[in-house]
């Protein structure tokens, strides 16, 4: 995007549908995923994208709620997998409290909307990560995202709802304005890898470390699982990077078929 583009061309352009992508994950409450409407449609969002909401999809209960942005609620998307819903997108943002046992960049939503619109203007898809309302987002979703956004807010009583969550962030993505240089543009022709694109590296990688007894105790195989790609996650990892390391695994199990073989 241009220095030279006005408020009014980014507003039409962000109701047209850009901006970053907003996934509730088990979304509970129609009322709820409503109020994420609203607040997305206020500050320029529509693309709403539901993972397995738990009352089905339409539900009656988000459109009184919404108070009108049907914009929003008409293009709603729903999944049946986080893969699945974040397949498209270069770089995933989460919301969590807190996360043990992963190591994953922290930012405020301030430095996450900044570091958004860098991306979005040159061109790659976004999206905000939202847990249920309950017990937020688990270990596994957060293991596909990028960078965590941590709200500094009163620690005696820091308890937001989703709708609040949503609309904290996405204020914050409005409020950066049109003038934002890209820090994430680089010399190389490969662009960042899509969540789909990393999803096939982790089945190559996982499949060939099963079949070659990597995974011993069977009780700490999902916690492996998700330091590997939490790991390959955090390398920002481009489409000629995500090839080569196809590559080098197979290289890996091929040479070591060839000396069994010689055996």
């Amino acid at each position: 995007m241009s220095s030279g583009t006005n408020k009014r061309e980014l507003a039409k352009m962000q109701a047209d549908g850009d901006g970053p992508a907003v996934i509730l994950i088990h979304p509970q409450m129609g009322e709820n995923i409503g109020a994420c409407a609203r607040a997305m449609l206020n500050c320029g969002l529509t693309d709403l994208r539901l993972v397995s909401p738990r009352d089905g999809w339409p539900n009656e209960k988000a459109v009184s709620a919404s108070a009108g942005a049907t914009l929003v609620l008409d293009r709603v998307r729903v999944f049946d997998s986080t893969e699945a819903a974040i397949a498209d997108l270069h770089k995933v943002f989460s919301t969590a409290a807190r996360v043990r046992d992963l190591v994953k960049p922290v930012v405020t939503p301030r430095e996450a909307a900044n570091e958004m619109r860098g991306h979005w203007s040159a061109g790659r898809k976004v999206g905000l990560m939202f847990g249920p309302e309950r017990t937020g987002l688990v270990n596994d979703d957060i293991t596909l995202s990028d960078t965590l956004i941590s709200v500094p807010l009163n620690p005696g009583f820091s308890s937001l709802n989703l709708g609040q969550a949503v609309l904290l962030i996405a204020y914050e993505w409005w409020m950066t304005g049109v003038e934002v240089e890209d820090r994430y543009l680089h010399t190389g022709q490969s662009e960042p890898a899509t969540k789909a694109e990393l999803q096939n590296l982790f089945d190559h990688l996982e499949g060939e470390l099963e079949q070659s007894g990597f995974y011993t105790h069977p009780d700490k195989r999902p916690s492996m699982i998700r330091n590997v790609r939490n790991t390959l996650q955090r390398c920002g990892m481009t489409e000629q990077e995500v090839r080569t390391f196809h590559g080098v695994i197979a290289a890996l199990t091929g040479r070591k078929k060839q000396r069994k073989v010689e055996g």
